[in-house]
């Protein structure tokens, strides 16, 4: 080959390479502007739904809204919210999948869920037609953070004076919800008599005239030790005024209307059916709450097949503990078995549940490369709420200085039966809500609005699943504390036939309850309280079993295809790392973690 031939060559491979150079610098930074603008969007969704939403700052630890409380009942705020899920779906579609990275679209296909369910959501009236109910409703959120113990700081005097403007704003919405409540039962939106019999009593409460016995005065009886006098004179003044003249009168309004008024109209039936557009409705809180395009049909089937199969496990523990009769009359055993309420003091009872942690610790770190930074804490529900209550885990502050906190109701310590204590630990505490909303918070490579967001799906899925790795763990060798976990497990598997029996099939609440009380071990009480959580909110107890058995499936697929391979480590790790997600996207991505680890 000629010299001039060869100097042409190289030149035009220079040239060319030259210009692939131009084009992939070019690329790079076409790539970086889509992040940085699609980022910028996420976190402009972030910030924006803190100010619509500012409880939600308030239990993430972000102060700059505690003295904030939109009426989340007016036609404003609706609209409000309505604008603005339909202007980030807007943008969101934007954006190109082929020009995100992995996290990126995932984050993009987690924002789009968002926007349509809540769209969805808002179609309904269920929202502003029924404020109030006996358990899930902001007015006993409200009644945590009045207590002064929980996520609103009380150390400052400034802290003192902005919850006195939230409750401004919260007296509003008390007046609203009342009006609304009104508007619900002209327009067949009316709550079960059974359910709002549970409600006046905790509205009854709020309208204690003696300051030192009503919630809303408690901050002022633990003042900080290094407040001047005068202060704590000028505050104790403000919130007496406050709760005399603003707190007590809305609420005696709203007892006298729920009490008289209302409880007169209260629905007779049972399922959420009944009312207006009631079955789309039940459709829409399958979706919402399972993640999932299940049928109601589909799950009464499932829940029916898991009952069968646990009751055939139970049936082996009742034989290896020598009871003789039959499994309805060894759950009366179990509820009324005296060694199975060994305390008397509440204190006892929270010091067993940290004597678990001890004794999983060791395990802990074979089934978990990954573990929160996050305290956590375990402490008694408060009286106000406690009959009505379920255990329940409250997250930690995003910035990890206010633990995550494991509430257990316990209106007698003396009746307090500890044969789920185990698996309850397991799943409200660790590994369950504990590790997997901390260690959400806690990823630093996670935008803002992930680290926040909860579908039931996949977070009661998670606790669940949680629950059975007591074997693993160290926990269960006790044959009731086993029974335990598989009564547990019964609860959730119950709930699907007893929440799509109410709101499918037309069972009554006597015919749910008496389900229960057939097929688990729990108290009466317990259950009749449990039966109407599902009536208050149709569709969220299917979330627990329809997730457990949806992670157990993908841990069974994973096993199953890695062989040698598979690490439970590293499985925990990829189902925590990325938050709550709907649970078609986390098998989508543990799909693609099984593909890559097979070619690794």
């Amino acid at each position: 080959m000629k010299i001039k031939q060869i100097i042409l060559i190289v030149l035009a491979i220079t040239f060319f390479a030259s210009c692939k150079n131009e084009s992939s610098e070019k690329d790079n930074s076409e790539n970086s502007n889509v992040s940085a603008d699609f980022n910028m969007m996420l976190n402009n969704y972030y910030e924006e739904g803190l100010i619509l939403n500012p409880l939600k700052a308030t239990f993430s630890g972000d102060t700059r809204y505690n003295n904030s409380f939109p009426n989340f009942l007016s036609d404003q705020y609706i609209s409000g919210l309505t604008n603005y899920y339909t202007r980030f779906k807007e943008e969101a579609l934007k954006f190109e999948d082929a020009t995100l990275t992995d996290t990126e679209k995932m984050s993009k296909d987690v924002l789009l869920w968002e926007c349509n369910i809540n769209l969805e959501t808002l179609s309904f009236k269920n929202s502003t037609h029924f404020p109030i109910d006996q358990m899930w409703s902001v007015n006993l959120v409200m009644g945590q953070l009045a207590s002064g113990k929980s996520a609103q700081p009380f150390q400052t005097v400034d802290d003192y004076k902005i919850w006195m403007e939230r409750v401004d704003g919260y007296v509003d919405w008390l007046k609203t919800a009342e009006s609304r409540m009104k508007e619900g039962m002209a327009a067949g939106y009316v709550l079960p008599k059974s359910l709002i019999v549970k409600v006046i009593p905790q509205l009854k409460a709020m309208t204690e005239p003696n300051l030192d016995k009503n919630l809303f005065f408690s901050p002022v009886k633990n003042f900080p030790d290094d407040f001047p006098e005068e202060d704590k004179k000028a505050i104790t003044e403000a919130y007496a005024e406050m709760v005399l003249k603003k707190v007590i009168p809305a609420y005696q309004s709203l007892y006298t209307f729920t009490s008289e008024e209302y409880l007169n109209s209260g629905r007779t039936t049972t399922g959420i059916e009944d009312i207006p557009n009631g079955k789309d409705y039940y459709k829409h809180q399958i979706k919402l709450y399972t993640t999932t395009e299940m049928t109601a049909e589909e799950i009464h089937e499932l829940g029916l097949s898991e009952v069968a199969r646990i009751s055939s496990e139970m049936e082996k523990v009742k034989n290896e503990i020598g009871f003789k009769g039959n499994l309805q009359e060894f759950f009366n055993f179990v509820r009324t078995n005296k060694d199975l309420t060994p305390y008397s003091k509440p204190q006892q009872i929270i010091d067993n549940f940290y004597a678990i942690h001890e004794k999983m610790k060791p395990k802990l770190e074979e089934l978990f490369d990954n573990k929160p930074k996050t305290a956590f804490e375990v402490v008694q529900t408060e009286k106000f709420r406690e009959k009505s209550a379920s255990a329940q885990y409250n997250p930690g502050s995003l910035d990890g200085t206010r633990a995550g906190r494991f509430y257990v109701p316990i209106p007698d310590a003396s009746e307090y039966n500890i044969y789920s204590d185990e698996s309850l630990f397991l799943h409200e505490a660790i590994p369950g809500h504990h590790y997997q909303i901390s260690l959400t918070q806690e990823n630093e490579d996670l935008p803002m609005f992930r680290k926040t967001l909860f579908y039931s799906g996949y977070g009661e899925g998670w606790a669940l699943y949680s629950e059975s790795l007591g074997k693993e763990l160290g926990l269960y060798t006790d044959p009731y504390q086993y029974f335990g976990m598989l009564g547990a497990e019964m609860h959730r598997a119950v709930r699907l036939v007893v929440d799509t029996g109410m709101h499918y099939k037309d069972w009554t609440r006597e015919e749910a309850i008496e389900y229960c009380l057939q097929n688990e071990a729990e108290p009466e009480a317990g259950i009749i309280s449990e039966i109407e959580r599902y009536m208050a909110n149709p569709g969220q107890a299917l979330s627990y079993k329809i997730g457990q058995l949806k992670i157990l499936e993908l841990r069974h697929k994973a096993e199953k295809e890695l062989g040698d391979k598979f690490k439970i480590g590293e499985f925990h790790n990829q189902v925590l790392e990325t938050g709550s997600i709907p649970l078609e996207l986390l098998e989508y991505k543990i799909d693609k973690w099984i593909a890559r680890s097979k070619q690794s």
